[in-house]
């Protein structure tokens, strides 16, 4: 793992400026299939709109079916793109070298001339956001027990990735569109275009900031240094999504209730957490489990990343082998102790460039202020009152 680890941070490093890279990493992997682009283009019927499952910010996601009978997810990045080249080595490199059941399986990839293509398996149930987050639009209903799998399904996914892996892998950017789930509603985390190594020595890794609005933890938004914390954060604005049943930013509800984590806090300090848990649970929802479920979702959200807790953790505190009940929650909009009055100032004077889909792809200095809906409560709290 390590040597191979050497190798692709080499490669990664010049592809964008030598395509032949990209070809020797993908054939230093023994375990990945190699398909062709004729091969993959008669798939998904000449990668018709018909067989369009999915849109990311660096490309498209088909169905197809296999020459050997087997439906995959096709996805197809721009080739022409040093950012769709990058991610595509990123996500070769992770994917081939984890193995878990709430991970996706890789199958093989296509890299024939400019094409940069990844095969997965096909799962049936497409995404969070086209299901449960969906308005309904989808038909499918998720009862408690389903939302309960799925959540420790996630944190048991990202808790191998964390602690189990060497080095540890930082995914970057969890979200409610790369949680894949299976027939049975197993979830699967994919999308790994973002992640990063980081050695069990290292505190953080400073990199650009990448992720998505609504879901990067603030510390790692100011200063661009990413940790496992950063995760673990965009994992608490996810499970307070899968109780609530709605997206973490809606501007189409009223002021006070457009940002799910402020209105959570407010909810939890009243007593009333229940108010949010979602209406279409039918009678297998205990209520007490949902308002422990969102309380977790707090904890794994708090200004402070040392306050947050291992992913670990976080299983046993689902599962209910830990207390959540035990476990002091720090209230949020207080000026957590990484922040000075210089990164307070950075804040004011940053530009975040987004895709259309809201991925968030680079930061840089500015005299501009912020020019986009960067929609994470806990970051807009800390930018209105260091006013």
């Amino acid at each position: 793992m390590a040597c191979f680890s050497c190798l692709f941070s080499q490669k990664a490093a010049s592809s964008v400026k030598r395509t032949v890279d990209i070809d020797e990493v993908v054939s230093g992997i023994s375990n990945l299939k190699l398909y062709s682009y004729k091969e993959l283009q008669n798939a998904t019927e000449n990668f018709s709109e018909y067989n369009k499952i999915g849109q990311g910010g660096f490309g498209s996601v088909y169905k197809g079916t296999l020459k050997d009978g087997s439906v995959a997810a096709i996805k197809v990045l721009s080739g022409d793109s040093r950012q769709g080249s990058r991610e595509f080595l990123t996500e070769i490199e992770v994917i081939a070298s984890v193995d878990h059941e709430n991970l996706v399986k890789l199958y093989g990839c296509c890299a024939e001339g400019n094409h940069r293509i990844l095969v997965y398996g096909y799962l049936e149930n497409n995404s969070l956001s086209q299901t449960l987050l969906d308005g309904g639009q989808s038909g499918i209903q998720f009862s408690w027990q389903t939302r309960c799998k799925i959540c420790i399904g996630i944190a048991r996914g990202l808790a191998y990735l964390h602690e189990d892996v060497q080095p540890h892998i930082i995914h970057r950017d969890i979200k409610a569109s790369n949680i894949l789930l299976d027939k049975d509603f197993s979830p699967k985390i994919s999308d790994f275009g973002l992640a990063k190594f980081i050695a069990p020595n290292l505190t953080h890794v400073s990199t650009r900031v990448a992720g998505t609005a609504g879901y990067i933890a603030p510390e790692y938004a100011i200063r661009g240094q990413v940790t496992r914390k950063a995760d673990i954060y965009s994992f608490g604005v996810l499970v307070l999504e899968i109780v609530s049943g709605r997206c973490n930013t809606n501007r189409r509800l009223p002021s006070k209730e457009q940002y799910l984590l402020e209105r959570v806090w407010e909810l939890h300090e009243r007593g009333q957490l229940v108010e949010l848990v979602d209406t279409s649970l039918n009678e297998d929802l205990n209520v007490e489990e949902a308002c422990r479920f969102m309380k977790i979702g707090l904890l794994c959200t708090q200004d402070k990343p040392k306050l947050r807790p291992t992913m670990s953790t976080v299983v046993k505190m689902l599962t209910g082998e830990i207390d959540v009940n035990d476990e002091k929650i720090d209230k949020p909009g207080m000026l957590s102790e990484f922040m000075n009055q210089r990164d307070l100032a950075d804040v004011k004077h940053s530009s975040y460039s987004l895709s259309p889909s809201g991925k968030v792809l680079n930061s840089s200095s500015s005299s501009e202020q912020i020019t986009t809906s960067f929609a994470t409560m806990t970051f807009n709290s800390i930018y209105d009152r260091s006013n």
